[in-house]
């Protein structure tokens, strides 16, 4: 059946079930209003921030750190990623002095341990673009030149494990992840472990890489960027994975646009990746465009937007900033936690 209009529901930023709505008197609503943990900041606003801050990436670097779809440019990086970088360079230089006071209170040697970024949101929003850009610019900033990267695609049960388990459906949800291995991962990195190994995911093979890993060794920051990286936990009495964090992003945009965001990129990645002969999508190569709008949708109908609406939205408020992308991919504002 030919599918011309991507259509997904409409979420507003807190919004629940009709059925729960009740009708709210116009004061009440006023002051709620005004009744929030984050800061509201217009991205003309934010982007005054960046004032005097000199661009550290040439318009090359940029567009190798670009993810497909992404229509990141010198003027986003300088408006948005910019301020948002020497933001969370100040957060981990107050956590570090924090650290070494605490230690001298105790009279103990200063032990502070790696400050950890989460960077989260749906399949398509732009996330890994963002978590490497970050890589790059806190790293120009004093303080915290050693920053590594590492993705929760990592910590996902191996497709064999998967398919024993009945979830190679589900890859991608909450239920697909390692999550004792992740939460192993990010205690030993928070203990100041010397070095801490995470798996390596091919995107090529989609799979774990048996035998490799990416090696981690007590850097100034660690960025971790995954769909479910703010999971609550799936017991009371566990422990979250955010709790481990000091700072979380969360990359937000309505379902519609991630809809079709999703979508382009499947069809320029049947132009590219899939066409490789080794790639665990190379089936999909050969489809006409009308086929491979119908692939993408299925896989985003049955698959990405349940995910996202089920368990990847209901975390924006665990963030401590959140950017909402307009319909062209930019930024637009910024929520930021207050303290």
């Amino acid at each position: 059946m030919k599918r011309s209009v991507l259509t997904v529901p409409r979420l507003a930023f807190g919004a629940g079930p009709a059925r729960y709505h009740r009708t709210v008197p116009a004061e009440e609503t006023a002051t709620a209003s005004l009744l929030t943990p984050y800061r509201e900041i217009e991205r003309a606003e934010w982007a005054r921030t960046a004032a005097g801050m000199a661009q550290p990436l040439s318009e090359k670097e940029i567009v190798q750190l670009r993810g497909l779809g992404d229509r990141l440019d010198v003027d986003e990086v300088r408006d948005v990623y910019l301020p948002l970088s020497r933001l969370l360079s100040l957060y981990a230089n107050a956590t570090q002095r924090l650290g070494a006071d605490t230690s001298a209170f105790l009279g103990e040697p200063d032990t502070t341990t790696p400050f950890v970024v989460a960077v989260a949101g749906s399949v398509a929003v732009g996330k890994s673009t963002i978590a490497r850009l970050l890589r790059e610019l806190m790293s120009r900033w004093p303080g915290t030149p050693r920053v590594e990267l590492v993705t929760t695609d990592g910590f996902l049960f191996p497709n064999a494990e998967l398919e024993r388990r009945g979830l190679m459906s589900r890859k991608g949800f909450p239920e697909s992840y390692d999550r004792r291995a992740l939460i192993r991962f990010l205690t030993e990195v928070k203990s100041g472990a010397p070095e801490v190994r995470a798996p390596f995911y091919s995107h090529m093979r989609y799979d774990i890489v048996p035998d490799a890993s990416v090696v981690v060794r007590r850097p100034d920051v660690v960025i971790v960027e995954g769909l479910n990286v703010l999971q609550p936990p799936a017991l009371p009495n566990d422990v979250a994975v955010s709790e481990l964090f000091d700072f979380a992003v969360y990359v937000d945009a309505d379902p519609e646009h991630i809809a079709r965001w999703f979508v382009e990129r499947f069809l320029a990645l049947r132009r590219g990746a899939f066409a490789n002969p080794t790639s665990y999508f190379n089936v999909f190569a050969h489809l006409s465009d009308e086929e491979a709008v119908e692939t993408a949708m299925k896989y985003w109908d049955e698959i990405n937007m349940p995910n996202l609406i089920e368990n990847v939205m209901p975390t924006r408020h665990r963030a401590t900033l959140i950017l909402q992308k307009g319909p062209g991919h930019a930024v637009d504002r910024v929520f930021l936690r207050k303290l």
